[in-house]
């Protein structure tokens, strides 16, 4: 069954169908319905098609055809933004990105990747391993997530403590802007000339456009590793133990805290082997050159035995490595075995305080009666409260919310932020005033309709939609960045 359409509406759909065929526009309820929402399964909409474009050459075109009538779009990778990012506009169009999966280029001597953004993150590392190479941004939705996705919220992952985010990778992008617009920003070298136009799409969350061609950095694959698995007896203590590690001078590839819910949901759901009876664990792992891990090693296992562990382990084989990261990488899903619903935050707060961030975490969910499993970045401070709830129970979502709002306050108090890289999206947006001033606000409103007068692109996400376009800067068919000099046509 279609859903019925406005005169308007069924323009576009006249237009969509000049560029599709029929089979790769959804329309029917039943087909719309996975992609009513993102991982932020709480809240749905139902956009007026979905569309699954082969070629650039037809988002593209899709993207035109939505300005020149002004509907709102959507693009869409795997959907596991965990923050409303990719949920869809009612009335509006979802481009569905997962059909460009190619890697156009792999270049071993420069090290660099060219892909489509619908390329699935694992999958670029998968290709470059053949070249002693890899894509070093690792989400925990690696395996399925896509790099235009990554893009849009900067994804990043266990490693980005020592390698960074995606904005740290991507070198270059090919982008249709909200107004159609094709250009380049960036390019193929680490030395950039100019604005640092790609820099400030990657994290822009779609509110700009769309990255057709996406040009990343390789690195070459460590040679060895050590990795470390450390339980203690309190969150606090495994905290603590991180600011001891940093204060040691070692930079640690990564390092990841889980607590006791989410060791009990990753032993339940992969028998990674963790310690039964810790209430948290702590994951530090060091890469590099054999002669610097052995090194670093060393003064790695004085630091944690000096931090009070009731347990340690050491991967002795690449067989263990893996469970150990596979408990971590699956504990977001695994903890669905624990309650049918829970609410997922992102905040950061700086590493020395973070055994305060977590003591005050776990008051906070005693007071509001609630469970939350901690699994989170801890090298960066970056926090993942996992909040559950039932959500057949009167009330239970507003009351995980109300908690996940105030573990965001809290991260502003202790001079973080309310996300490291699950994004703003729709969850977070009434936030962005508590962490910043309206000056700051208003600067990002005018850049946003610098790059989408109409903000068609991805409307009513991270930032409240302005008054109306009819002030808003370019409408008189001259990008105004073209004008600027700093974009350029196809």
């Amino acid at each position: 069954m279609s859903l019925p359409v406005s005169p308007d509406s069924r323009e576009l759909l006249n237009s969509l169908r000049a560029i599709y065929p029929e089979p790769r526009i959804l329309r029917d309820t039943a087909q719309l319905l996975p992609y009513e929402s993102d991982a932020l399964v709480a809240y749905r909409a139902r956009p007026l098609a979905v569309v699954l474009p082969e070629t650039a050459g037809e988002v593209i075109a899709t993207v035109r055809a939505c300005h020149r009538l002004r509907v709102p779009f959507v693009a869409r990778g795997s959907g596991t933004s965990l923050s409303g990012g990719s949920m869809p506009i009612e009335s509006g169009i979802v481009i569905a990105l997962n059909r460009l999966r190619r890697i156009l280029e792999l270049d071993p001597r420069e090290r660099i990747a060219v892909v489509e953004p619908g390329v699935v993150n694992l999958d670029v590392s998968r290709a470059a391993a053949a070249h002693g190479l890899y894509y070093a941004p690792d989400p925990s939705s690696q395996s399925v997530c896509t790099i235009g996705g990554n893009v849009a919220f900067n994804s990043g992952g266990a490693h980005c403590l020592r390698y960074g985010m995606t904005s740290n990778h991507v070198l270059g992008l090919k982008v249709v802007l909200a107004d159609g617009t094709v250009t380049e920003l960036g390019g193929r070298s680490l030395e950039g000339v100019g604005p640092d136009l790609h820099g400030l799409f990657v994290g822009s969350e779609g509110l700009f456009g769309v990255a057709l061609e996406i040009t990343l950095r390789l690195l070459p694959l460590p040679e060895a590793w050590f990795t470390l698995l450390a339980a203690y007896d309190s969150l606090a203590a495994a905290g603590n133990a991180v600011g001891r590690v940093i204060a040691s001078g070692l930079l640690p590839a990564a390092m990841e805290i889980m607590d006791r819910l989410a060791i009990k949901a990753a032993e339940a759901a992969v028998h990674a082997g963790y310690p039964e009876r810790a209430s948290a664990l702590l994951i530090v792992e060091l890469e590099g050159e054999g002669l610097e891990v052995a090194a670093e090693a060393e003064v790695l296992e004085s630091v944690i035995a000096a931090s009070g562990p009731t347990e340690v382990r050491i991967a002795g084989d690449a067989a263990e490595r893996e469970r150990i990261w596979k408990g971590r990488k699956g504990a977001f899903s695994a903890v669905g075995r624990l309650s049918p619903d829970y609410v997922v935050q992102d905040g950061v707060v700086p590493r020395a305080r973070l055994g305060e961030a977590l003591a005050e975490v776990e008051r906070m969910a005693r007071e509001a009666g609630l469970e939350v499993a901690n699994v989170f970045h801890a090298g960066d401070g970056n926090l993942h409260p996992l909040i559950l709830y039932d959500g057949r129970q009167p009330g239970a979502l507003e009351r995980a919310e109300a908690l996940a709002g105030e573990i965001l306050r809290l991260c502003i108090r202790l001079g973080g932020s309310i996300t490291g890289e699950h994004g703003v999206g729709l969850e977070k947006r009434a936030y962005l005033p508590e962490m910043y001033g309206a000056t700051d606000l208003d600067a990002m409103r005018r850049l946003r309709l610098a790059f989408d007068p109409f903000e068609i692109a991805n409307r009513g996400k991270m930032l409240a939609d302005a008054t109306g376009p009819s002030s808003a800067p370019g409408t008189r068919g001259v990008h105004p960045l073209e004008r600027a000099g700093v974009i350029h046509r196809e």
